[in-house]
């Protein structure tokens, strides 16, 4: 893999699609133009090995290319996202000698959309367990039955990863991992995405009733809990990366709005002087940036260290959910300080620190929320809480 290279995103794609988002924000409906564009660029390949016809990045490359999409158009990138996720973490065991996902990879080289079924209402343990059914046919594959939420591309996906439960061997239960085809059946979107912000990702819930995954598409069993399966890793390192890098993409663009509110903001108080004179309004635009400032390189940083696969040892995934944290509670924080700069008019719902203010505060419900992170950092430095 590929960790630098010329964009695959141009600006002058980025400027279209920042200038449609908007709209989709605003009707609730899907950045189908938006994606067209991305899939035209090649960006829908950005982990798909030349050989393929793809463009070879690495995570760190791509996770630049999502803060450049995520400034743009939040929901638009966090949308794609889910197929980053999906190509990545193939990419990335590939890379380590794993090619359990290669089709993954040759999905994607055919235009395939990759989406992402994990998430389950009630259920805090995410990836160590599951309410959804996985019952194995006779030749080896699985039907899944239960419901997932916030399935992002909702729309769009051609195939899904997804995942469940197969308790046939009360004494071996197996979390069964697989990637189901939209055409095979079994599957249902609900239209129920009407939300806060982050609109345009249209995460809709997806119903399986037997959905299968052919045998061949059966990837990984797993025994319930935390495991130390690369899976598990590839899977932790590209979400959260790129999650983080969707969300410092928003507060860079919030630091650019702050900086030109303040500029076009004049105070009758000081003679018709800009705002940007202002000692209190450049003490926060000051703040904004010195945050913002700070998560870039750390983002970068960690990428960096997953290509190159660097050895952190048990404190990898302290390190994966500690960023996601800190990416996306930053980012709230520089959108706060933009909107104390820009003043009342950010408070419109057509104000696009407004829609910012709403689209980032989708943060604090990702994997691995502050709850989930704070125990995966005290059990790496303290050890697991004793229990009588």
């Amino acid at each position: 893999m590929t960790s630098a290279t010329a964009p695959l995103l141009s600006d002058e794609l980025l400027t279209r699609i920042a200038g449609r988002a908007a709209g989709h924000d605003r009707d609730n409906t899907f950045p189908h133009d938006d994606l067209a564009d991305l899939r035209a660029a090649g960006y829908l390949r950005a982990f798909v090995p030349v050989e393929l016809g793809g463009a070879g990045l690495g995570l760190e490359a791509v996770a630049r290319e999502q803060a450049r999409l995520g400034a743009a158009a939040p929901a638009t990138a966090l949308a794609v996202n889910m197929h980053l996720v999906v190509t990545g973490l193939a990419a990335v065991l590939a890379a380590r000698g794993d090619d359990a996902l290669r089709f993954v990879l040759e999905d994607a080289a055919r235009d395939e959309v990759y989406a992402f079924g994990s998430s389950e209402a009630g259920n805090d343990l995410v990836m160590f367990g599951s309410r959804t059914r996985a019952e194995r046919d006779p030749d080896g594959g699985y039907r899944y039955t239960g419901t997932k939420i916030f399935t992002s591309l909702s729309p769009v996906w051609t195939r899904l990863a997804t995942f469940g439960l197969d308790d046939s061997d009360p004494d071996a239960p197996r979390l069964v991992h697989g990637v189901v085809s939209r055409d095979d059946g079994g599957v249902e979107v609900r239209d129920d995405w009407d939300t806060l912000g982050m609109r345009a990702t249209q995460s809709c819930t997806t119903v399986l009733t037997g959905a299968r995954a052919r045998p061949g598409r059966v990837f990984r069993s797993l025994p319930p809990g935390p495991s130390a399966d690369p899976y598990i890793f590839a899977l932790f390192a590209t979400f959260e990366i790129l999650l983080a890098a969707v969300y410092t993409g928003i507060g860079r663009r919030a630091v650019e709005l702050a900086v030109a509110a303040a500029h076009r903001r004049t105070s009758m108080k000081n003679g018709g002087r800009t705002y940007a004179q202002d000692p209190d309004i450049r003490w926060k635009v000051a703040e904004a940036a010195i945050a913002q400032d700070g998560i870039e390189p750390q983002v970068w940083s960690l990428a960096r260290d997953v290509d190159l696969q660097a050895d952190h040892g048990a404190q990898w995934f302290p390190r994966l959910v500690g960023l996601k944290v800190r990416a996306t509670e930053n980012a709230r924080y520089v959108v706060d300080q933009a909107i104390r700069v820009a003043g009342g008019s950010s408070y419109y719902s057509s104000h696009e620190l407004g829609r910012l203010y709403r689209d980032v505060l989708a943060g604090i419900f990702h994997p691995s929320d502050g709850e989930s992170a704070h125990a995966t950092v005290a059990n790496a430095w303290l050890g697991p809480v004793e229990r009588d």
